[in-house]
């Protein structure tokens, strides 16, 4: 005798299976850690200071 499947459980436990799995492949796309941002942001602020100190008057 086939087991009885409920299509509501079935179709949400898709979904959900689906979205983590599109979850995983955007962490490893888009991911970054906490010490990657602040070293980005490091570099643009001394690019900006260094940019700024090379202005002449007018």
């Amino acid at each position: 005798m086939a087991e009885i499947l409920n299509l509501n459980h079935a179709r949400k436990a898709k979904a959900k299976s689906d979205a983590k799995q599109s979850a995983t492949e955007n962490r490893a796309r888009f991911g970054r850690t906490k010490a990657e941002k602040t070293l980005d942001a490091v570099r643009a602020d001394k690019l900006s200071r260094t940019l700024d100190g090379a202005k002449r008057e007018d």
